[in-house]
Protein backbone atom coordinates (compact mmCIF):
# COMPACT_ATOMS: atom_id res chain seq x y z
CA UNK A 1 0.00 0.00 0.00
CA UNK A 2 2.70 2.37 1.18
CA UNK A 3 4.12 1.72 -2.47
CA UNK A 4 1.40 2.42 -3.99
CA UNK A 5 0.72 5.74 -2.01
CA UNK A 6 4.66 6.88 -3.01
CA UNK A 7 4.32 5.96 -6.69
CA UNK A 8 0.71 7.59 -7.08
CA UNK A 9 2.29 11.02 -5.12
CA UNK A 10 4.98 10.85 -7.47
CA UNK A 11 2.78 10.85 -10.65
CA UNK A 12 0.64 13.70 -9.96
CA UNK A 13 3.97 15.89 -8.51
CA UNK A 14 5.28 14.90 -12.09
CA UNK A 15 1.94 15.95 -13.95
CA UNK A 16 1.50 19.23 -12.32
CA UNK A 17 5.64 19.91 -12.36
CA UNK A 18 5.47 21.34 -15.45
CA UNK A 19 4.08 24.59 -14.21
CA UNK A 20 5.72 27.73 -14.68
CA UNK A 21 6.03 28.14 -10.80
CA UNK A 22 7.66 24.99 -9.76
CA UNK A 23 7.71 26.67 -5.50
CA UNK A 24 3.92 26.59 -5.84
CA UNK A 25 4.02 22.72 -6.51
CA UNK A 26 3.60 21.60 -2.76
CA UNK A 27 1.39 23.67 -2.06
CA UNK A 28 -1.03 22.19 -4.79
CA UNK A 29 -0.22 19.02 -4.89
CA UNK A 30 1.14 18.45 -1.41
CA UNK A 31 -1.90 20.31 0.23
CA UNK A 32 -4.16 18.65 -1.84
CA UNK A 33 -2.40 14.82 -1.26
CA UNK A 34 -2.26 15.59 2.48
CA UNK A 35 -5.89 16.12 2.92
CA UNK A 36 -7.65 13.06 5.02
CA UNK A 37 -4.23 11.76 5.20
CA UNK A 38 -2.79 13.60 7.78
CA UNK A 39 -6.25 15.95 9.53
CA UNK A 40 -3.25 17.67 12.25
CA UNK A 41 -1.34 20.90 11.10
CA UNK A 42 1.01 22.65 13.63
CA UNK A 43 -0.41 25.79 12.34
CA UNK A 44 -3.35 27.16 13.73
CA UNK A 45 -6.73 27.87 10.98
CA UNK A 46 -6.22 31.27 11.02
CA UNK A 47 -2.40 30.40 10.51
CA UNK A 48 -3.14 28.58 7.44
CA UNK A 49 -5.75 30.76 6.30
CA UNK A 50 -2.73 33.96 6.90
CA UNK A 51 -0.30 32.17 4.81
CA UNK A 52 -3.11 31.97 2.09
CA UNK A 53 -4.05 35.39 1.75
CA UNK A 54 0.24 36.32 2.32
CA UNK A 55 1.11 34.36 -0.77
CA UNK A 56 -1.74 35.68 -2.75
CA UNK A 57 -1.00 39.41 -2.00
CA UNK A 58 2.99 39.10 -2.53
CA UNK A 59 2.45 36.99 -5.77
CA UNK A 60 0.00 39.91 -6.88
CA UNK A 61 2.62 42.23 -6.79
CA UNK A 62 5.78 40.16 -7.56
CA UNK A 63 4.67 38.45 -10.63
CA UNK A 64 8.10 36.62 -11.58
CA UNK A 65 8.67 35.14 -7.67
CA UNK A 66 7.85 32.27 -5.98
CA UNK A 67 5.89 32.84 -2.47
CA UNK A 68 6.19 30.38 -0.05
CA UNK A 69 4.30 31.31 3.13
CA UNK A 70 4.43 29.29 6.92
CA UNK A 71 3.26 30.47 10.06
CA UNK A 72 3.29 34.19 8.40
CA UNK A 73 7.15 33.50 7.97
CA UNK A 74 7.70 34.07 3.68
CA UNK A 75 9.82 32.60 1.65
CA UNK A 76 11.32 34.44 -1.71
CA UNK A 77 12.39 32.28 -4.36
CA UNK A 78 13.25 32.18 -8.24
CA UNK A 79 15.22 33.76 -10.33
CA UNK A 80 15.78 37.64 -11.48
CA UNK A 81 18.44 38.63 -14.16
CA UNK A 82 19.33 41.66 -12.56
CA UNK A 83 20.66 41.95 -9.32
CA UNK A 84 18.80 45.36 -8.34
CA UNK A 85 15.37 43.84 -8.36
CA UNK A 86 16.87 41.03 -5.81
CA UNK A 87 16.66 43.26 -3.01
CA UNK A 88 13.05 45.41 -4.91
CA UNK A 89 10.99 41.89 -4.36
CA UNK A 90 12.00 41.78 -1.03
CA UNK A 91 11.20 45.18 -0.08
CA UNK A 92 7.70 45.01 -1.63
CA UNK A 93 7.10 41.78 0.45
CA UNK A 94 8.59 43.97 3.74
CA UNK A 95 4.81 46.36 2.91
CA UNK A 96 2.44 43.67 3.38
CA UNK A 97 0.54 43.22 6.40
CA UNK A 98 1.01 40.35 8.87
CA UNK A 99 4.56 38.73 7.57
CA UNK A 100 6.95 38.09 10.93
CA UNK A 101 9.99 37.33 8.60
CA UNK A 102 11.45 37.13 5.39
CA UNK A 103 13.85 35.07 3.39
CA UNK A 104 14.85 35.95 0.52
CA UNK A 105 16.58 33.50 -1.77
CA UNK A 106 15.81 34.88 -5.33
CA UNK A 107 18.91 34.47 -7.11
CA UNK A 108 20.00 37.04 -10.04
CA UNK A 109 20.18 34.76 -12.38
CA UNK A 110 18.99 33.54 -16.10
CA UNK A 111 15.60 32.13 -15.53
CA UNK A 112 15.16 28.64 -15.05
CA UNK A 113 14.32 26.30 -17.79
CA UNK A 114 11.30 24.28 -18.49
CA UNK A 115 13.75 21.14 -17.70
CA UNK A 116 14.99 22.48 -14.49
CA UNK A 117 11.37 23.15 -13.42
CA UNK A 118 10.34 19.77 -13.90
CA UNK A 119 13.40 18.41 -12.07
CA UNK A 120 12.86 20.51 -8.99
CA UNK A 121 9.24 19.20 -9.18
CA UNK A 122 10.53 15.31 -9.06
CA UNK A 123 12.76 16.12 -6.72
CA UNK A 124 9.95 17.69 -4.67
CA UNK A 125 7.78 14.49 -5.18
CA UNK A 126 10.75 12.32 -4.45
CA UNK A 127 10.81 13.94 -0.49
CA UNK A 128 7.93 14.02 0.15
CA UNK A 129 7.42 10.34 -0.83
CA UNK A 130 10.59 9.70 1.98
CA UNK A 131 8.47 11.65 4.70
CA UNK A 132 5.65 9.06 3.89
CA UNK A 133 7.90 6.25 4.39
CA UNK A 134 9.65 7.91 7.55
CA UNK A 135 7.85 6.45 10.88
CA UNK A 136 9.63 9.48 13.32
CA UNK A 137 8.34 12.64 10.96
CA UNK A 138 5.12 13.74 10.27
CA UNK A 139 4.40 14.21 6.56
CA UNK A 140 2.29 17.45 7.45
CA UNK A 141 4.82 19.33 9.51
CA UNK A 142 7.01 20.12 6.30
CA UNK A 143 6.47 22.28 3.84
CA UNK A 144 9.63 21.31 0.79
CA UNK A 145 10.25 23.93 -2.14
CA UNK A 146 12.70 23.18 -4.46
CA UNK A 147 14.62 25.53 -6.53
CA UNK A 148 17.50 24.67 -9.47
CA UNK A 149 18.46 21.71 -6.92
CA UNK A 150 18.40 23.45 -3.24
CA UNK A 151 15.78 21.79 -1.13
CA UNK A 152 14.24 24.47 1.51
CA UNK A 153 12.45 23.10 4.58
CA UNK A 154 9.79 25.41 5.88
CA UNK A 155 7.75 24.48 9.32
CA UNK A 156 7.35 24.06 12.88
CA UNK A 157 9.73 21.42 14.03
CA UNK A 158 12.14 20.40 16.37
CA UNK A 159 15.82 20.40 15.82
CA UNK A 160 15.66 16.68 15.96
CA UNK A 161 13.62 16.75 13.15
CA UNK A 162 15.73 19.44 11.47
CA UNK A 163 18.47 17.22 11.57
CA UNK A 164 16.06 14.16 10.59
CA UNK A 165 14.58 15.60 7.71
CA UNK A 166 17.97 17.31 6.52
CA UNK A 167 19.65 14.03 6.14
CA UNK A 168 16.95 12.56 4.46
CA UNK A 169 16.47 15.47 1.82
CA UNK A 170 20.11 15.27 1.47
CA UNK A 171 20.08 11.54 0.37
CA UNK A 172 17.85 11.88 -2.42
CA UNK A 173 18.74 12.07 -6.19
CA UNK A 174 19.29 15.70 -7.73
CA UNK A 175 19.37 17.48 -4.25
CA UNK A 176 22.26 19.78 -4.44
CA UNK A 177 21.80 21.87 -0.97
CA UNK A 178 19.51 21.53 2.01
CA UNK A 179 18.45 25.06 3.47
CA UNK A 180 16.16 24.92 6.69
CA UNK A 181 13.98 27.81 6.77
CA UNK A 182 11.83 26.63 9.50
CA UNK A 183 10.37 27.61 12.70
CA UNK A 184 12.19 25.52 15.36
CA UNK A 185 9.70 24.27 18.62
CA UNK A 186 10.55 22.38 21.72
CA UNK A 187 9.25 18.73 22.21
CA UNK A 188 7.29 19.34 24.66
CA UNK A 189 5.50 22.26 22.09
CA UNK A 190 5.52 19.04 19.67
CA UNK A 191 3.65 17.13 22.34
CA UNK A 192 1.20 19.72 22.66
CA UNK A 193 0.71 19.72 18.93
CA UNK A 194 -0.28 16.49 18.97
CA UNK A 195 -4.26 15.18 18.62
CA UNK A 196 -5.44 13.54 22.15
CA UNK A 197 -5.46 9.64 21.82
CA UNK A 198 -9.28 8.43 20.99
CA UNK A 199 -11.40 6.91 23.79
Amino acid sequence: MTSLIRYLTLCTLLLVGIAPLSACLPLVAGGAYMTGMVAVDRRTSGAMLEDQSIELKVSSRIRDVNVSSYNRKVLLTGETPDPQDRERVADIAKNIDNISAIWNEVGATPISTLSERTSDAVISGRIKAELLDAKDLFTNAFKIVTERGTVYVMGRITSREAKRVSSLASGVNGVKKVVLVHETITEDELANTQPAPAK
